[in-house]
């Protein structure tokens, strides 16, 4: 249990903590490594800071978090899909920009993000002796700490892009095993938030061995060093500095040794497969969904596929973004629903199985792109079409080069950023950090209009800070509007 005076800014951590453990029934409570290694028991061996490791991950993989609700976010508000009129009833208030602050899914996206930023603060502030494994394992820690702030920073404040100094969310540093600084934390600025996410990314890159060594797994359900400059470059970019965007993922094109499939078969065997990559192709890092651990029927996979719940429909503007030559155009699915024509995401292509698809973190054509659009930004228009044809051309074959410059270029790359993540989770924050409205189209043709168009100056475009939080934490400014 965490010590008495961090209570008020993680009530909700500890809550959701207890919801998790009751939700997964017997097999959830068998092995120690779901939830993490115990307070109690503390971080003392290397072995320790493994298991530690492997119940973070498992953490990140819950459907209040990335198993689910961090990515589906990330279309459902946006552009990309929208709710069928035949639906489960899940995420219905999201999808009409109805939440209030007391709704559970924001409050879940807040208190899971904390509570695996508690843990990898356990991992990073452990007393043992230094050697490879243990820098590995701690660099790891440093890269989901990131992951989790700039999660956090994107959902709940306003974009780096658009106001540096607005709130952003609290900053905790320090392991709760040994105490902390903080009772009950206001907000650091935005600025401050992203300068934590940077740090945390130098700290994993410079401590992490260049050779994984043998304690760990190769294989993308763990963040490798290149994974860390991956992140980092999707950092840089959604912070407007296009600069270290553009190096960041010029360290990971020139050293990573990561590739885009070939061919079309080579692309349809990776979105088709349910297995952990150990080639480099295409993915830098994916969440385990193994037949032992996944979300079942509240999973991202399940909520996407026709043979899942199918709750999600691709919009008919999404659907148009690709060529009939466009191998990506594969991975929707032309049908119907009830009496309506309907498209299905069809990228999770395993949610039948026992042994569920891999929940996609970092891909190497994202990276590709960020390049791309950092070169583009910066004035380097050669370079911005070299990296945006490797990829546009990768995925279409027949597409003749583009050659645009200006601010057709920069459309370009985010119009092929749409297309190449789509349903990835990561169209809305495209939208914000470039301060764009977002014309979700009115689908009553099929039976479900849409929410119409968000203005850049809808507060619905922050979560709410839960309410669970403000409650509790005198300290903690509400989002204006709730």
């Amino acid at each position: 249990m965490m010590k008495n005076k961090f209570k008020h800014i993680y009530l909700s951590v500890l809550l959701a903590g207890m919801v998790l453990i009751s939700s997964c029934g017997k097999s959830f409570l068998d092995e120690e490594p779901s939830t993490s290694v115990s307070v109690s028991k503390g971080i003392l061996t290397d072995s320790d800071m493994m298991e530690a490791l492997a119940g973070l991950y498992r953490n990140l993989d819950n459907y209040f978090l990335f198993g689910r609700n961090a990515v589906v976010f990330g279309d459902l508000l946006a552009d990309n899909v929208y709710l069928s009129s035949t639906n489960s009833s899940r995420l219905l208030t999201q999808y009409s920009y109805t939440f209030v602050a007391g709704s559970p899914e924001a409050k879940l996206l807040w208190s899971q993000s904390y509570y695996s930023i508690l843990q990898a603060n356990r991992i990073i502030g452990a007393r043992l002796n230094i050697n490879n494994n243990i820098n590995q394992l701690r660099g790891e820690a440093y890269a989901i700490r990131a992951l989790c702030y700039l999660n956090l920073v994107n959902w709940f404040a306003t974009p780096y892009t658009v106001k540096p100094a607005a709130d952003g969310v609290p900053l905790i540093t320090r392991s709760t095993d040994i105490g902390g600084a903080f009772i009950t934390p206001a907000r650091s600025s935005v600025t401050q938030v992203y300068d934590q996410i940077i740090s945390d990314l130098d700290s994993a890159y410079k401590i992490m061995p260049d050779v994984t060594p043998a304690i760990h797994a190769t294989s993308s359900n763990f963040i490798a060093k290149y994974a860390v400059k991956a992140l980092q470059a999707r950092a840089y970019l959604y912070k407007g500095d296009y600069a270290n965007a553009r190096d960041a993922a010029l360290l990971v094109v020139k050293n990573g040794g990561y590739t885009l499939a070939a061919d079309d078969a080579g692309f349809n065997a990776y979105w088709s497969g349910a297995a952990a990559r150990t080639d480099k192709l295409e993915s830098i890092f994916e969440l385990n969904n193994s037949a032992a651990a996944n979300n079942g029927p509240e999973g991202l996979d399940y909520i996407y596929s026709r043979s899942g719940l199918g709750d999600l429909l691709v919009t008919d503007d999404t659907y148009a973004l690709y060529t009939a030559t466009d191998k990506r155009r594969g991975l929707i699915i032309d049908g119907t629903r009830g009496s309506y024509q309907a498209y299905f995401v069809n990228k999770y292509q395993n949610a039948a199985k026992t042994d569920k698809d891999e929940i996609k973190i970092l891909r190497y054509a994202e990276v590709l792109l960020t390049l791309s659009e950092s070169y583009a930004r910066l004035g380097d228009e050669p370079n911005a079409l070299l990296y945006l044809n490797q990829v546009a051309q990768n995925r279409d074959n027949k597409l003749t080069a583009y050659t645009y410059t200006g601010t057709s270029l920069t459309d370009a790359i985010l119009r092929e950023r749409r297309k190449e993540l789509a349903f990835e989770g990561l169209r809305f924050f495209d939208l914000t950090r470039t301060n764009a409205e977002i014309a979700r189209q009115n689908m009553g043709v099929k039976g479900y209009t849409s929410y119409p168009t968000v203005k850049t100056t809808d507060f619905r475009r922050l979560q709410p800070i839960p309410e669970a939080e403000t409650s509790a934490n005198p300290n903690i400014n509400q989002n204006p509007g709730y």
